[in-house]
């Protein structure tokens, strides 16, 4: 991250360390939902207030350090707008970024964080060692966390949704299966781009339980089916899509799942891996800091180009090339080997 204009080393080493308050407050008002409310036009903070049930004062305490860094803009009269960066913490905004605002402020991941250095010294997930139990152990059984990451992972399937079709062409294809695919919004898009093609949406029973408005339009083209990745994936697609799954774990664990979906693809069947891919050194802080997401959350990974090439010759697949997006997420594209 480029220090701005004639900024001091010293002042841009500040600025990166306090950038948690600037997630944090975002959280609050992604929470809040500030920017659902600013969507017809500017309003005063005694209005958001009273929108919000929230304590007048502190509140434009936080819209005018939000409008410091563009989030908001404050006009005459302490009264807000959005902003174009503003405008994507909508609920309904094209590329939505709340529901990921929403969840990395919630209380137990930004203690997780706070263990980033356990996992450093020891090579352990610190959400484990934090929790005494893996993350997916401990959202299933607080459904309201759950929620919130369903959520957020809907938005980013969103996000990324448009992108991965703007790049890559799913044309030759007529069955996508999306494997841990959530509750169907990436699928949801595809299937919307390519009448033809049909499509299943495959991850947990109480996971695709939710699908139902994501796909009730494609009801007659998606197959819901509920299981374990860990168990059998199903049979009968030509493309076989995992989004943001390997990374969440390490390459043993990883090629497990691969290996489940080789043995349900075709000798002439694709497998799509939508994940982030590490690239040269001193660039691309995003894709490195969700490596340490994957590091003290779930316990996974961000792959470098070789390291996909080596997880999927290890569950009987060869790369075929890698498909970069506007987004930073990439189609990592393998064959049967």
């Amino acid at each position: 991250m480029p220090g701005q204009l004639n900024e001091k080393p010293a002042a841009t080493l500040f600025r990166l360390v306090n950038g948690y308050q600037v997630s944090q407050a975002i959280h609050v008002a992604a929470t809040l939902g500030i920017a659902d409310l600013l969507h017809d036009g500017p309003r005063s903070a005694e209005d958001l207030a009273a929108a919000t049930n929230t304590h007048e004062p502190s509140l434009y305490r936080l819209l005018r350090a939000l409008a410091s860094v563009g989030v908001f803009r404050e006009v005459d009269g302490h009264q807000f707008e959005l902003t174009p960066v503003g405008d994507c913490l909508r609920s309904d905004a094209p590329e939505p970024v709340g529901p990921w605002a929403t969840l990395i402020g919630e209380a137990y991941y930004r203690q997780t964080w706070g263990h980033l250095l356990h996992s450093v010294r020891t090579g352990e997930n610190a959400f484990r060692a934090l929790h005494g139990m893996d993350v997916w152990t401990y959202r299933e059984g607080r459904p309201e966390a759950g929620a919130v990451f369903d959520r957020a992972m809907t938005g980013m399937s969103r996000r990324a949704a448009e992108a991965v079709l703007a790049a890559y062409d799913f044309s030759r294809f007529s069955c996508v299966v999306d494997v841990a695919g959530g509750q169907g919004a990436f699928l949801g898009a595809i299937l919307s781009r390519y009448p033809s093609l049909r499509g299943v949406l495959f991850d947990q029973p109480h996971v695709v339980a939710g699908s139902e408005g994501t796909l009730s339009a494609l009801v007659e083209r998606c197959q819901v089916v509920g299981g374990s990745f860990f168990d059998a994936v199903p049979e009968g697609g030509d493309a076989y899509v995992l989004k943001a799954i390997l990374h969440d774990w390490d390459d043993e664990v990883a090629t497990v799942i691969l290996r489940e979906c080789r043995k349900a693809i075709g000798a002439s069947g694709s497998l799509l891996v939508v994940e982030q891919v590490v690239g040269a050194p001193n660039l691309e802080p995003a894709t490195k800091f969700s490596d340490l997401n994957m590091l003290v959350m779930p316990g996974g990974r961000e792959r470098t180009r070789e390291e996909f090439e080596r997880l999927f010759a290890a569950a009987g697949f060869r790369l075929v090339g890698v498909t970069p997006t506007i987004v930073g997420v990439c189609v990592v594209e393998g064959a049967p080997a």
